[in-house]
């Protein structure tokens, strides 16, 4: 099984490439496949690539969901 989750970028580096945070858990990511992101926007994460943006609201409600489901602390949901 393979999961995608949503990250919120927290900081862009050079070569394509950005750290991503999710829950205070940084993690850097190619943003080859998406253009024009910016910190702060959400990002749909996996495997270390950044796949799409996301809509703010629609990252917000699948962390929530996330964090009912057990998968995830609902503290770490909010970012």
């Amino acid at each position: 099984m393979c999961l995608a989750i949503p990250a919120r970028v927290a900081e862009l580096l050079e070569n394509d490439t950005a750290i991503v945070d999710l829950g205070g858990v940084r993690k850097d990511v190619s943003l080859a496949l998406v253009e024009d992101v910016a910190v702060g926007d959400y990002v749909i994460v996996h495997v270390g690539y950044a796949l799409t943006r996301l809509d703010p609201e629609e990252a917000e409600n699948t962390l929530a969901l996330m964090a009912e489901a057990g998968l995830m602390n609902a503290a770490e949901s909010v970012m």
